[in-house]
């Protein structure tokens, strides 16, 4: 009875595998007729047919897996020969330990791109084994950003080796110096280089690159605050093929401005808060540039219009507009704007703006499609409506905190923007609950939606829950908002990906339920002080298997058994927040473990789980960042032995009273692999009574109309 039962269950791979095969084949019309690999596995009675598959085929079958590591891993297991194509198929790595990346090349021989960014710590002797290793001389790119303890002989000995290396990210090596810099000066094939915060990079550093890698395409210099004007102007003469330049908080100066616009191929540049940038620097330019496509100046506080009107008069290629955090926004700076035919996008965040800046703008920018006026001072409804009558074709607008705009705005909204793709109004306290029925009756098309802490209530919900194409919907701290709403939004928008119903009070496991069972595709949501939530909600949950990101802090009412029945269901979780979640201890830790081994980023403060729990966590390679503030449970030698056993760690967050009781040695041990301890002193807070009194208020707040 055995053999049958194999026989039965080999028989069903095989019909498997050969319908596969007519499926692709099918859509293949290049693979109809596919060569067969004569080999026989050693058992004689059992032909093994997956090695009857063409690597062809299998590589279009890994080409569909992309998206999906998972998949790919399941793929690999399957047999010898589906481990064979899948090694020769990966071309992207993102190890977790930088002491396994030479074993890991050794088994995917043709990777191309190595991501590092998750390693603490990458010493020169992985650099080297990196460029020894088969896959070095073809390697196009390495991101080593937020990784230590590697020198210039290392950065040496990868462009001595890797000669098609295109690409490399060093941001936030704080202690890369001119020597590292010389050695990248080398990689003469370079065409992407990010160093963003490379603070001890001098004029002699950057000087090296500029006449070793004149190939650069993409430079990122932001933060780099000991290069001066003689250096980016040594870069701007030697690296004639940049499009892509990153300036933000440097020295630069008018000095070397005309030497940087005059690049032939420049299509983006970012001099944001450039102290040095002024308008009489900028008046003094000769031409602007003809090819700038973007341009980014926010926080630039001593340029004006004045100054801005000399880059861009020339710039009739334009095409993005950033002004975060500007000077006035003026009648006189949105009129030079007219010129520019191109523009398509404009941000103005956080600017004052007048009223006849803002009707200027109505008449510019013909072929505007994105606008964030997000937090500007003086934006009207009149302002607003004439800039919409002008531009029917938005598909992104911003108007978050824009808090003296009515229902007359969100009415131009919909009867002017019924293309609209993303819109966010966050905290626009004066629209009224009825405004937002006219969103969700005309603006179908609707992909991006965010109305925190607004006075939209069910009825509202129910017509947003027209726009069957949502995949991001916040409303969170919506007072008025309860299960009838959100039932609709799971009826009725099966793509939703991103749910946020933070302090949601009036939602319970009704509503959760209701999410779950219509948006299969969920991958974060947010439950955050939603007190009414129980393990109901989460065992409903559990059945979106893409979830990867849960909020549940302040949710007292879960439970062990709800977060197992997450974890069983939701194996790809990465971030988890079950801060006061007061009924979860060490058994839900323990779940978790033997189940979601991709869990990165954890909050457990204020619950009731001990070094117990944290010692199961412990297992998981993958886990980098911990919060574990007054775990009531936890002692000196516990936490000690879980943070040691917890390989993986690069951030914990602990409560300052342990930072005298565990050995200094084992503190030292822990920052030279990597690990960063955030000590914090905050007070224990009982959050039960803090959310008695939120609810209290809350519910004051519906009972006499909202705000």
């Amino acid at each position: 009875m055995g053999q049958i039962r194999t026989l039965r269950k080999r028989t069903c791979e095989y019909e498997a595998v050969e319908a596969l095969v007519l499926v692709f084949a099918s859509t293949n019309p290049s693979c109809d007729t596919l060569p067969l690999k004569k080999r026989r596995s050693s058992d004689d009675h059992f032909p093994n047919l997956f090695d009857a598959l063409s690597d062809e085929l299998l590589f279009l079958i890994l080409d569909r897996l992309d998206s999906s590591p998972f998949d790919k891993k399941s793929f690999s297991v399957v047999c010898r020969s589906f481990y064979a194509a899948e090694s020769r198929h990966r071309r992207l790595l993102r190890p977790l330990r930088s002491d396994l990346v030479p074993s890991v090349l050794s088994r995917y021989p043709s990777i191309s791109h190595l991501d590092l960014s998750l390693c603490p710590r990458v010493s020169d002797g992985v650099l080297a084994s990196i460029a020894a290793a088969a896959a070095g001389p073809s390697l196009l790119s390495i991101n080593l950003s937020s990784s230590r303890s590697f020198s210039h002989s290392g950065l040496g000995a990868l462009a001595a080796i890797c000669v098609s290396l295109v690409e490399i990210n060093l941001s936030n090596m704080i202690d890369l110096n001119d020597a590292s810099a010389a050695a990248i000066g080398r990689a003469r094939n370079l065409e992407k280089l990010w160093m963003a915060r490379c603070k001890l990079v001098t004029d002699m550093g950057i000087g090296c690159i500029a006449v070793g890698c004149r190939k650069l395409r993409l430079l990122c210099l932001k933060w780099c605050l000991g290069l001066t004007d003689l250096g980016l102007g040594l870069m701007a003469v030697k690296c004639r093929e940049v499009r892509n330049l990153d300036l933000s908080f440097t020295m630069v100066t008018k000095k070397c401005l005309p030497a940087i616009l005059q690049l032939p191929y420049l299509e983006e540049l970012s001099l944001v808060g450039c102290p040095g940038v002024d308008d009489e620097g900028l008046t003094s330019l000769k031409q602007g540039c003809k090819s700038l496509e973007v341009l980014n100046m926010s926080n630039c506080q001593h340029v004006s219009d004045v100054g801005l009107s000399s880059i861009v008069n020339d710039a009739v290629s334009l095409r993005q507009l950033i002004l975060a955090y500007y000077s006035p926004v003026t009648h006189s700076l949105t009129s030079s704007l007219l010129k520019l035919s191109n523009l398509e996008k404009v941000k103005f965040d956080g600017c004052r703006i007048t009223a006849s800046g803002l009707l200027a703008l109505g008449n510019s920018c013909i072929s505007l499609k994105e606008l964030s006026l997000s937090k500007c001072s003086g934006v009207t409804d009149e302002g607003l409506s004439s800039v919409l009558m002008k531009h029917k074709g938005l598909t992104k607008l911003d108007i978050t905190c824009c808090r003296k705009i009515t229902d007359i705005s969100i009415a131009s909204i919909a009867n002017s923007c019924s293309s609209l793709t993303s819109l966010k109004m966050e905290s626009c306290n004066l629209v009224s609950k009825h405004a937002f029925c006219m969103i969700g009756e005309r603006c179908h098309l609707l992909e991006e939606l965010d109305l925190t802490d607004n006075d939209l209530d069910n009825q509202g919900l129910k017509a947003i829950s027209n726009c069957h194409r949502l995949y991001i919907l916040k409303i969170g701290l919506c007072l008025n908002v309860n299960d009838e709403g959100v039932i609709q939004i799971g009826k009725s928008c099966p793509l939703l990906e991103e749910l946020d119903l933070y302090r949601s009070v009036g939602i319970t496991d009704t509503g959760i339920m209701a999410i779950a069972c219509g948006c299969p595709l969920l991958q974060m949501i947010n439950l955050a002080y939603c007190t009414e939530i129980t393990d109901i909600a989460l065992r409903s949950l559990s059945k979106c298997s893409k979830l990867n990101t849960l909020e549940l802090r302040g949710c007292f009412q879960v439970s062990n058994y709800g977060l197992a029945g997450v974890a069983l269901g939701c194996r790809e979780i990465i971030k988890l927040d079950i801060k006061k979640c007061y009924h979860i201890t060490d058994a839900g830790m323990v779940s978790l473990a033997r189940l979601c081994y991709h869990l990165r980023q954890i909050n457990l403060s204020y619950s009731s789980v001990t070094e117990v729990g944290l010692l199961a966590l412990a297992s998981i390679s993958c886990l980098q960042s911990m919060t574990i503030l007054h775990l009531s449970g936890l002692t000196p030698s516990g936490l000690a032995a879980a943070l040691l056993a917890s390989g993986g760690l690069t951030k914990v967050k602990l409560h300052m009273s342990f930072k005298s009781l565990i050995p200094k040695f084992l503190i030292q041990h822990l920052e030279s692999r990597g690990c960063m301890l955030q000590w914090r002193d905050k007070p224990f807070q009982a959050e039960v009574d803090a959310n008695e009194i939120w609810k209290q208020q809350s519910q004051d707040l519906v009972a006499t109309g909202g705000f």
